[in-house]
């Protein structure tokens, strides 16, 4: 049945206008199918519906009770209208996944199923764009583990890549899923969600190159093949011509002024300086409103009682954002010779707060880093959390902090320590243990302490207070920024569990970097020389890699950015990576937690071949 003819006359009548969404951004919620098979044969198939369905059940109950976007959205869940046993059944399965939106399909059978009947005409339950995973249940009487194997190897020959997860002990189907088989699944789920949260949405690139910094540059041929992501470029002028406008939220800036002069400390630069006190950080403050604004719009600048108020034009156009769930502000030079610097912009959207209360962070790159900037926003979407964008400052070994200093830290730091110190801007919950607020088990997972923070009010407010209390924004250094700033200043506490990770250009190429490590606690003397030395009115990261020297780390890392995550995320990261067939040219993770489609494995582990044979996702 076709769709009803629209009401032309009805449409060329309406007026356009900001259409609010239910969230931040517009897009389908990620959306994870699970579809049981079973052996179609006549009794076979009746003695399996039972157990088919509780395992089901559980995976179901897994995704749903641990699986969030950032801003605290379940991803959606749905089941095959029955379990699939043959090709008819299959694709009366995929006619309803494709109603519902579904992203990615996880396979779930607990005996012999006919594999590449199950696939619908060999085309396969959802498209080549769908992230696909198998569960076989590990037991004698019940082989799903036979179904498994001979269904991997039929996607492998299809060149469907596909996640295969096979717990190595026999499985109980009483009581809880063994606890291999559930890292299996939540990791795929994370990272499928992920990918299918980026697809469709911008990158804003706010201005074009900083400084000349090429592998900052924004490619965007790399950004859809790769990401399936668009890209939009504003010049600066634009900004500007909204601040001179008087294109923003005028009581939202008076709000903004007021929570910042109240609650933030502030050392400002004396003598001769482009702007006063107040009108440096109202500049600021207004920056980062404009940069939101662009990203995810505001209906604000639409509502014509609200510019009449104020004195400027509403804007319906301008209104809209460009739904950008990341961005990029170019700064230097070309606005920093000029304006006030994008550190406090950047600080405070890259954090999990603002004046307007606890939410999640935006992911805004420095010096329009979009290699950086979507690291951050992969690295975000995994673990719920703020993301650290950084310069890799320098390397430090303890020797030559006994040169400098006389202090011996070699029991602290045997491998020496990268000073993690962006120009000025850095998430403010990096001024916090955020895990220690939340558990005294250090061991509880990054996405656990995410969840506790969305749902803790009090958990929040400490965070926030505490945050706010390690801050002190300082004037910019006029050497470097000729028309001033505020530069977000704190130490980072040492014993924080820390990922850092980069994405690559080689050519056309792209490939992905990650090390897991933890920050350090240095001695107050140690710590303040080397503040004193570098920039002091910058923030501050001491951080080791684990299983490697600084060195080797600084030698290896690409650019002279990375980006870093609370939490050990890497094992994470590299399963994303690998959906979105992206190799890893530098990890330190163990390869037990190693967990990559089966395809891999045919072309004997090797990350490079794999990826070069498939391609970029969306090509």
């Amino acid at each position: 049945m076709s769709a009803a003819r629209p009401d032309f006359e009805k449409l060329m009548a309406k007026q356009r206008h900001f259409k609010n969404s239910e969230r931040r951004l517009v897009g389908h919620i990620p959306t994870i199918a699970i579809t049981p098979v079973a052996d179609g044969r006549n009794g076979a198939y009746e003695s399996n519906i039972s157990g088919t369905w509780k395992m089901v059940q559980k995976v179901y109950d897994l995704i749903s009770k641990n699986v969030f976007l950032p801003d605290g959205t379940p991803v959606r869940i749905v089941v095959a209208p029955e379990i699939v046993y043959g090709a008819r059944t299959g694709a009366i399965a995929q006619e309803y996944y494709t109603k519902e939106g579904v992203s990615a399909n996880i396979w779930v059978s607990r005996s012999w199923a006919y594999s590449d009947e199950l696939m619908s005409a060999c085309q396969g339950i959802g498209s080549s764009e769908w992230q696909q995973a198998a569960y076989g249940l590990n037991q004698t009487n019940r082989p799903g583990a036979v179904w498994l194997k001979a269904f991997c190897a039929a996607m492998d020959e299809k060149k469907r890549p596909i996640f295969s997860i096979y717990n190595p002990d026999l499985e109980s189907e009483e009581g809880e899923m063994a606890a291999y088989v559930v890292e299996r699944i939540l990791r795929f789920a994370r990272c499928a969600a992920a990918v299918a949260e980026i697809r469709g949405k911008n990158y804003l690139s706010v201005g074009s190159v900083s400084m000349g910094i090429i592998g900052s540059d924004v490619r965007r041929n790399s950004l859809l093949h790769y990401f399936g992501m668009g890209s939009v470029s504003i010049d600066m002028v634009a900004l500007r011509g909204r601040i001179d406008r008087g294109l923003y939220d005028h009581e939202e800036l008076e709000k903004a002024f007021r929570y910042c002069k109240k609650n933030f400390k502030f050392m400002f630069n004396s003598g001769t300086k482009p702007y006063s006190d107040d009108a440096l950080l109202k500049e600021s403050i207004l920056m980062a409103m404009i940069v939101r604004d662009m990203m995810i719009g505001n209906p604000v600048l639409a509502d014509k009682s609200a510019a009449k108020k104020y004195g400027y034009k509403a804007d319906v156009e301008h209104a809209q954002g460009f739904n950008a769930i990341a961005a990029g502000t170019q700064g230097q030079r070309a606005w920093t010779d000029l304006y006030p610097n994008f550190d406090l912009p950047e600080s405070i959207l890259n954090s999990s707060f603002d004046w307007n209360g606890y939410r999640a962070p935006y992911i805004v790159a420095t010096e329009n880093d979009s290699k950086n900037g979507i690291g951050m926003l992969v690295a975000n979407l995994l673990s719920g959390m703020p993301q650290l964008f950084a310069d890799i400052r320098t390397n430090w070994t303890a020797e030559s902090i006994k040169k400098a200093t006389g202090v011996d830290v070699s029991k602290i730091v045997p491998n020496g320590f990268i000073d993690k110190r962006n120009s000025g801007a850095g998430s403010l919950d990096y001024a916090v243990d955020v895990i220690s607020l939340v558990a005294k088990d250090k061991k509880i997972s990054i996405q656990e302490v995410a969840a506790a923070l969305r749902k803790n009010k009090t958990l929040q407010k400490k965070l926030i207070d505490d945050a706010i209390k390690g801050t002190t924004y300082c004037g910019a250094v006029l050497e470097y920024f000729l028309g001033d700033g505020l530069s977000s200043h704190y130490r980072t506490p040492g014993g924080i569990s820390m990922t850092a990770y980069r994405y690559n250009m080689v050519g056309d190429m792209m490939t992905f970097s990650v090390v897991e490590g933890q920050t350090v606690d240095l001695p107050i003397k140690v710590a303040d020389h080397v503040n004193d030395v570098t920039n002091s009115t910058w923030p501050e990261s001491y951080w080791v890699p684990r299983d490697m020297s600084s060195f080797e780390y600084m030698s290896k890392i690409g650019p002279n950015h990375d980006a870093n995550s609370f939490g050990l995320i890497g094992a994470d990261l590299i399963t994303l990576n690998a959906m979105l067939r992206i190799p890893v040219d530098m990890h330190n993770i163990c390869k037990c937690d190693i967990f990559r489609p089966t395809m891999w494995d045919r072309f004997g582990g090797d990350d490079f071949r794999a990826c070069e044979k498939l391609g970029p996702m969306y090509i």
